[in-house]
């Protein structure tokens, strides 16, 4: 065979493939991983350090999955500002130095954004919880926050008809941002709210667009037992005018362009970034393990999401076109359930498994190829319409840390991610990306080995190291964020350790380009998280090897919480009035 299954698929799916691994580099990956992110001395907290990915570490008894306990007790300079969320809320390219806060350099800090709740607008279009929003975005730009991250949604803004646009909301949101100097990078979000991890509201897509789905349940993604997923549009239909007239694609170009149109005035000031939505909780990849209804159970190793008839056409295509027309009737059914582990499955088992095998090579290949192609589709659209405003262009990638000891990776191959211990399967996506020049967002920044589930063999430390450098070969910037609320100092110092790494070859440090804080809510206003996490800002803005050892930062974020009590009270009584 004169080129590899990889390439082949990958010319049928329309993406290029550079670089791949074959079973005969067993252990080159991990290898890899090993020599090129180093852990810095004891003098300094900022860098990775070596060790083995082809095990995992003694493990602690588990958290599952590491969400920590909320810390009671609320000053009453913060109060007004958490009082009023509680009252309201129901349960080939060049390498650049990017930092979204502006040129700062190497070594020079990691600026820090804000999620912000994810019903900042109200289903009427309108900002939610107007004084404690006001309020709170005055407290964050005190603390030293560069900016706040919102979700722009689909479902509310195109709600009601096909090409008919209602910005309210987000119109007096992001003057709010500007008025108290805030950035603010703003997510195109193509997908339902509810039914993932953290969802505390339900937006569903646009009405019309569930219209066309509920006629053509096909234009959903679908699991082998029949199972629809109505959160994102099957990619399986990208390219076909399925919505009203309109292909998908054409949908979010379209969405993106009105969106630039609106708010021209803001790009490239305060609007810095568009986050571009690509599938399920905004992150490229396929939903193969929705909480929704208790599907899917952690650490399951989720389902394959290819068996509506768009994108079993074109797993036929493939297989006919590879000579093997057999394998294109349907996708693997030997893979087990959402919620079985990898050796309870033929298809995933450590030995033996069909994930090695040349059909699993070719299915792998194809299914993650489509992924890839999508992805390059969406960011043709949003690179061309934001071109030459100032704004950067980013990509949310999920952190499928569980099962990451196994040699197949389950989890992440049924996300779509080609992920194996033989093979480097984020490569491919910084690659994809570095041609487009956006930037690689990735999530469970936050997470230590040791406080995973032992049995799942979860690694996020090391998932996180193989991105590092698969950014790094790629010449891709790299951002992080935090996959599950936290408030502790554990975190935050995984976060800062995180945020800075060494490559292959390297003598210097890379930084993260940004990071992003998951969330604003009332829980971030309490005194002792407060307090941590303005200590937090000021730690990853001083950068390494800071001027200031973090003692005197601790200390300076202490008499920030002190003399600031009057600003953050005042204008919280004041909005009241």
């Amino acid at each position: 065979m004169a080129f590899s299954i990889t390439h082949q698929i990958g010319a049928l799916a329309g993406t290029p493939v550079t670089s791949e691994m074959s079973n005969g580099a067993s252990g080159e990956a991990t290898a890899a991983v090993n020599a090129a992110v180093l852990r810095k001395s004891p003098a300094s907290t900022l860098r990775c350090r070596v060790q083995r990915t082809d095990g995992v570490d003694a493990l602690s008894p588990p958290l599952s999955p590491c969400r920590s306990p909320v810390l009671g007790g609320i000053r009453p300079d913060l109060s007004v500002a958490c009082q009023a969320f509680a009252t309201e809320v129901a349960a080939p390219t060049e390498v650049k130095e990017y930092k979204e806060g502006g040129e700062r350099g190497k070594g020079k800090g990691v600026p820090v954004y804000v999620m912000m709740p994810l019903d900042s607008v109200t289903m009427g279009n309108t900002v939610n919880r107007r004084k404690a929003m006001n309020a709170s975005l005055q407290a964050l730009k005190s603390a030293g926050v560069e900016g706040i991250m919102m979700d722009v949604w689909w479902g509310l803004v195109e709600r009601d008809s096909p090409g008919s646009y209602n910005w309210g909301g987000y119109t007096e949101l992001l003057e709010m941002a500007k008025k108290h100097g805030l950035k603010v990078q703003a997510v195109m979000s193509f997908h339902q709210c509810g039914g993932n991890v953290g969802d505390s509201v339900t937006i569903p897509l646009p009405k019309w667009v569930v219209e066309e789905i509920d006629k053509d349940p096909d234009l959903a993604y679908t699991d082998q037992w029949g199972r629809r997923n109505y959160e994102y549009i099957s990619l399986g239909c990208d390219n076909l005018p399925v919505l009203k007239g309109r292909t998908p694609v054409q949908c979010y170009a379209d969405f993106m362009r009105a969106f630039k149109e609106n708010f021209k005035h803001l790009l490239g000031d305060t609007i810095v970034e568009i986050q571009v939505g690509m599938g399920p909780a905004g992150e490229l990849r396929y939903p193969s393990y929705p909480e929704q209804n208790g599907t899917w159970k952690f650490p399951g190793i989720g389902a394959f999401q290819c068996f509506d008839k768009y994108m079993l056409s074109s797993l036929k295509a493939a297989a006919e076109a590879f000579g093997k027309p057999e394998w294109g009737v349907t996708g693997p059914t030997d893979a087990g359930s959402y919620n079985n582990w990898p050796e309870d499955t033929p298809f995933f088992r450590k030995d033996g498994g069909g994930w090695n095998s040349t059909y699993g090579e070719f299915f792998l290949s194809w299914y993650s190829q489509m992924l890839l192609a999508h992805g390059e589709r969406i960011l043709t659209a949003a690179t061309s319409t934001f071109e030459n405003t100032g704004v950067k262009i980013s990509v949310k990638i999920a952190g499928i840390h569980w099962h990451y000891g196994h040699r197949s990776h389950a989890p992440e191959l049924t996300a779509g991610y080609y992920n194996t211990r033989f093979r480097d399967g984020y490569l491919p996506i910084a690659q994809m990306l570095a041609r487009h020049g956006a930037i690689f967002n990735f999530t469970c920044i936050e997470m230590r080995d040791h406080e995973q589930p032992q049995d799942a063999l979860c690694a996020p430390e090391k998932l996180v190291r193989q991105v590092a450098l698969a950014t790094h070969k790629a010449q891709v910037p790299l951002a992080g964020e935090n996959a599950l609320p936290r408030y502790d100092e554990s975190a935050h110092g995984q976060i800062l350790q995180a945020s800075s790494f060494i490559g292959e070859g390297d003598s210097e440090e890379a930084e993260m380009c940004a990071f992003t804080y998951l969330r604003m809510n009332p829980h971030l206003f309490e005194a002792e998280n407060w307090r941590r996490f303005v200590a937090f800002v000021k730690k990853m803005k001083e950068g390494k090897n800071p001027d200031k050892c973090w003692e005197q930062l601790e200390r300076e974020a202490e008499h920030f919480v002190h003399v600031t009590q009057p600003l953050v009270q005042e204008a919280a009584v004041a909005l009241m009035h």
